[in-house]
């Protein structure tokens, strides 16, 4: 009884860290806000279920992560033509810049979002973990079963990509 109660604890203590980095993650991958949601609440359903089985999970966070990563997958297969303009969409934009400015800003952003996106999904999936959800290189390392070096590396070497190709 005691153990039901641990790991129901540690449950909606993973919902309350990761159902909001989760969506970010789900809307940025489908630019589809719903189904974002939908997805979310899937990925929390299936973790349960497998847990619910008696079956171990060494780190909760990094299963529940898993199982999202999956349900993206899965996603993409059922739908191949997906949008992936999500920051545009999701609103980030510089609000202090007027004029001209504005109009160059939000250009070479859109430029640099169509750069991100061609990146190897290697370096496209740290990226955006660390800079559009803010993750550090330790709790990205924890959610993708890396290390923490590893996650560093790929994140260097990814802006390195971007930085050659923006500067083309």
């Amino acid at each position: 009884m005691k153990q039901d109660k641990k790991l129901t604890e540690d449950f909606i203590k993973a919902y309350d860290d990761l159902s909001q980095v989760l969506f970010r993650r789900f809307y940025f991958k489908l630019s589809h806000w719903e189904r974002s949601k939908d997805l979310v609440q899937e990925t929390f359903t299936r973790a349960w279920q497998y847990m619910e089985k008696g079956k171990e999970i060494t780190n909760l966070k990094s299963f529940i992560y898993k199982v999202a990563n999956n349900l993206i997958i899965d996603e993409y297969r059922r739908k191949k033509s997906v949008s992936l303009d999500v920051l545009a969409e999701a609103g980030f934009e510089v609000a202090t810049t007027e004029g001209p400015e504005k109009i160059l800003l939000e250009a070479e952003t859109a430029n640099l979002l169509k750069m991100v996106k061609k990146l190897p999904d290697k370096y496209r999936e740290v990226i955006v973990l660390r800079y559009v959800e803010g993750l550090s290189p330790k709790k990205i390392g924890e959610l993708v079963g890396q290390t923490e070096n590893t996650v560093s590396v790929r994140i260097n070497r990814g802006i390195k990509k971007l930085q050659e190709t923006f500067s083309k």
